[in-house]
C-alpha cells in the first residue's frame, strides 16, 4: 500500500520544495529591505516596518492563512490556496528574516560607517558596500535557522487544503487507516529535505565566517 502511494508523496514532496523555495526567497528579500529601512531609520517606512514585524512575529501562521484564505474573499479578494500559502510564508518569514538581518547589520562597526560617510558615501552606498556584505555574514546563523523554520512551517498549509507532504499523508491516513506507515514516510520525506540542507547551511556558515573573519 505504501509503495502504491509513493507517487502521491512524490507530488507532495515537489510541491513542498517549490512552496518553500518561493516563500524563503521572498522572505529574504522582504527581510533585507525591512531591516535596512529600520537600520537607516527611513522616515515613516521604518515605523511601518516595525509594526509589521511585531504583528507578523506575534500571530501564528495558522491565523494568517485563515485570514488570507477565508477573510480576503469576503472583501472581494480571492486567491488560490497555494498563493495564500506563499504570501503567508513570506509575511511570517520576512519578519523573522528582518530581525535576523538587523542583528547582523547592527554588528557592523560604527567606525566603518563614519569612515564611509567621511568619504562622501550615500546611505545606499554604505548599505551596498559596507553594511550589507558584513551584516549578511554576521546574520548567517539566524538566516539558516529561519530557513529551516519556514520549511517546517509548510506543514501548516494542510489546513487550507494545499496538497503538500503533510496534507498528502493525512489524506492517505484517512483513506487507508495506516497511520504509523504514512507518518513514517512523512518523517522520512522531511528528513530528506532538512538533513542535507542543515549540513549545507552549516558548511556555508563556516565558509562565510572564515572568509569574513579568517577563523
Amino acid at each position: 500500500m505504501i509503495q502504491q502511494s509513493l507517487p502521491e508523496f512524490a507530488q507532495g514532496f515537489k510541491l513542498t520544495l517549490w512552496l518553500s523555495f518561493v516563500g524563503i526567497i521572498g522572505a529574504i528579500i522582504v527581510g533585507i529591505i525591512s531591516s535596512l529601512s529600520q537600520y537607516f531609520r527611513v522616515p515613516v517606512v521604518g515605523k511601518i516596518v516595525g509594526a509589521y514585524v511585531e504583528i507578523a512575529r506575534n500571530t501564528p501562521l495558522l491565523i494568517q492563512l485563515f485570514f488570507l484564505y477565508y477573510a480576503f474573499p469576503v472583501m472581494g479578494i480571492k486567491m488560490a490556496a497555494q498563493t495564500c500559502g506563499i504570501i503567508g510564508l513570506i509575511f511570517l518569514g520576512g519578519a523573522y528574516m528582518a530581525e535576523g538581518f538587523t542583528g547582523g547589520f547592527n554588528g557592523v562597526s560604527k567606525s566603518q560607517l563614519d569612515s564611509g560617510r567621511a568619504l562622501g558615501m550615500s546611505d545606499f552606498q554604505l548599505a551596498r558596500y559596507i553594511v550589507f556584505p558584513q551584516g549578511f555574514a554576521l546574520s548567517m546563523p539566524a538566516l539558516a535557522a529561519n530557513i529551516i523554520f519556514l520549511i517546517k512551517e509548510t506543514s501548516i498549509f494542510s489546513v487550507i487544503a494545499i496538497p503538500e507532504l503533510t496534507n498528502t499523508a493525512l489524506d492517505l491516513i484517512g483513506m487507508y487507516y495506516q497511520s504509523n506507515e504514512y507518518l513514517f514516510v512523512l518523517v522520512v520525506a522531511y528528513a530528506i529535505i532538512l538533513i542535507p540542507l542543515i549540513v549545507f547551511l552549516t558548511w556555508l556558515e563556516r565558509r562565510v565566517r572564515y572568509g569574513t573573519f579568517g577563523d
